[in-house]
């Protein structure tokens, strides 16, 4: 039975009375009252999260819920490693997280768990008065993308989506160039996600998928979920890295947003080659029919007139590659080539430049302001673009504000999944992409600007 009068029924009481439109008064967390932050998912994504959570002296980790006894092992070692106390454990069974969000007091929690999990999980914590980090992408469906718009709206809890993409420190650095006009006025975008996952989608025999393809922990880890998605689906399965960093570039959900999508696929060849080619052709998953396009291509317009290619590769041998390019009516930027064209300022004409110089030039100053702590930044995972979106969603919460990549954000990227699974479906006709600001788009400022702290 929970507490007659516990923290988070304290803080709503304080809040109505501080503020009617405020979520939860800031000055309520002191070093002696941290944020408790419970963890659901403890894989690999998990433990980062975890960790980096540990590392921050204004939280505290009371309870993990999985139903992986392994994973569960290797995160109480982080706990131990920190120093840290350890945490209450709720380990029995899939649904074994709403016993642990009915009756424990926490703040918010971190979802890192299979994708299919993200939205029951982010809605059951909105509704126990939690706020919530979610891992990539936030929901499979579109009604499930307004069930968590409708629910953080209802209940004034916050669902950022854990996109750490958008902190990576070349992105923000042309995030800042963008900002001061350098490209002038932005015509067109490119993001995607190619990345070989051929090893990740099969394992040692332990998972569904097995058979002796392939070994290591995080194969054996996603595989047991993951690859049922290629099985299932011909769509966009994981847009987010592509087009969050290049939301707030185009200023998506403020004063811009994406109106319609036409998507196509290939053939699917590539993981049953990989099948025949390491298992033989009588391997028993040679026989599986992959509905997964090798390349889905994904074509958005915008109500300002700027259009955005998305591309989605993970079926085949290819370096890792999230395919950005940033053009506008004065140049452009692209990533594979490091090279940047800036008309009047490039030494010459219709001649790339590389971007080094200029990324040092734009560093973003958030980047400025914790690259001295280069431990730290070493330390966070991801070349520390970890430790700014856990930071993001910490201090959103300490500081009563909506979070930088928040509900709407979440949708309108995860939103990519159905509505690229539909278009295919439909020999590739075009879809509308629902306004689930329901217009507010219109009048939200933008974020990531130069004065932004988090």
């Amino acid at each position: 039975m929970k507490k007659t009068i516990n923290r988070r029924s304290f803080m709503k009481s304080a809040t109505i009375i501080g503020a009617a439109a405020s979520i939860m008064p800031s000055n309520l967390f002191a070093s002696s009252n941290k944020l408790q932050i419970g963890i659901i998912g403890t894989g690999l994504r998990g433990q980062w999260n975890t960790k980096l959570l540990l590392d921050r002296p204004d939280v505290d980790i009371p309870v993990i819920c999985d139903i992986d006894q392994r994973m569960i092992d290797m995160v109480l070692e982080l706990f131990s490693k920190a120093g840290r106390p350890k945490p209450k454990i709720y380990d029995q069974g899939p649904e074994d997280y709403l016993n642990m969000l009915s009756k424990e007091d926490l703040d918010a929690v971190n979802i890192a768990t299979p994708w299919e999990w993200h939205h029951p999980m982010a809605i059951e914590a909105m509704k126990n008065k939690m706020h919530v980090g979610v891992e990539v992408p936030a929901a499979l469906t579109i009604k499930d993308c307004w069930d968590l718009v409708d629910t953080s709206e209802q209940t004034k809890k916050l669902c950022m989506i854990m996109e750490n993409v958008n902190y990576r420190r070349d992105i923000m650095a042309v995030l800042n160039m963008v900002r001061q006009g350098l490209f002038g006025e932005l015509i067109h975008c490119q993001g995607g996600y190619q990345h070989d996952l051929r090893h990740v989608k099969f394992n040692d025999g332990k998972g569904p998928y097995g058979g002796g393809v392939e070994f290591g922990e995080k194969a054996f880890s996603e595989a047991r979920w993951r690859t049922q998605h290629s099985v299932d689906k011909n769509a966009d399965l994981y847009p987010t890295h592509g087009l969050g960093p290049i939301s707030p570039m185009l200023n998506i959900n403020r004063g811009n947003r994406m109106l319609h999508l036409t998507s196509t696929a290939s053939q699917s060849r590539g993981l049953n080659k990989y099948i025949v080619d390491n298992g033989g052709v009588d391997h028993p998953n040679a026989k599986i029919k992959f509905k997964l396009g090798d390349v889905v291509t994904t074509v958005i317009k915008c109500a300002k007139g700027q259009t955005i290619v998305l591309s989605h590769d993970t079926n085949s041998p290819r370096p890792y590659s999230l395919n950005f390019r940033v053009q506008g009516t004065k140049g452009l930027w692209m990533k594979d080539s490091k090279s940047i064209y800036i008309e009047g300022r490039s030494p010459e004409n219709h001649r790339w430049e590389k971007d080094e110089h200029y990324l040092k030039e734009f560093d973003h100053p958030l980047w400025k302001r914790f690259s001295k702590a280069k431990s730290t930044l070493s330390q966070a995972g991801h070349g520390g673009m970890d430790f700014f979106i856990i930071r993001a969603f910490v201090e959103a919460i300490k500081n009563d504000k909506m979070p930088v990549i928040d509900v709407y954000d979440a949708v309108s990227m995860s939103c990519i999944v159905p509505l690229s699974e539909q278009s295919i479906k439909n020999n590739s006709s075009s879809i509308k992409i629902p306004d689930f600001t329901r217009g507010k788009w219109k009048t939200n400022p933008p974020i990531f600007g130069l004065n932004d702290n988090y």
